[in-house]
């Protein structure tokens, strides 16, 4: 069973996306390592395959490629091992029915991508300093 560690999970299939949350963390000075799966069988496999992470947060996108966002989402709340993870929801999707299921399912937190850069950083500090700073986690069994 994995550590848990301060790394961050990005789970992002828009590489200018990934960037961009990439590049606002760094300028918000959050140094937590951040590790990207690129759809959603990849981030099911870090979570829970031979070299599973346990990471502080998790960050991820809805819409992916492969398994979608929500499935991945039920699939860490299902298991003993990751149902406390801290989990965002971090979408460009502005459907109430996304809101509604991921909360449903257990999200911690469910932010709208804000179009321009500036919005975006700061969402991502104000995130950062909250999920990486703020927040007391649960021990990780």
């Amino acid at each position: 069973m994995a550590e848990a560690t301060r790394l961050i999970l990005l789970v992002e299939d828009d590489p200018d996306h990934e960037l961009l949350t990439i590049r606002a963390l760094k300028k918000s000075n959050i140094a937590n390592e951040v590790r990207v799966a690129r759809d959603g069988e990849e981030a099911i496999a870090s979570l829970f395959g031979p070299d599973a992470v346990r990471p502080q947060l998790v960050l991820l996108d809805l819409k992916l490629p492969k398994v979608e966002g929500l499935e991945v989402l039920r699939r860490i709340r299902e298991d003993d091992t990751t149902r406390m993870l801290p989990v965002v929801v971090l979408t460009s999707s502005d459907e109430e029915r996304d809101v509604v299921r991921s909360y449903k399912l257990g999200v911690n937190s469910y932010i709208r991508k804000p179009v321009n850069f500036t919005d975006f950083a700061e969402a991502t500090r104000q995130l950062g300093m909250y999920w990486l700073v703020l927040n007391e986690c649960p021990p990780m069994s």
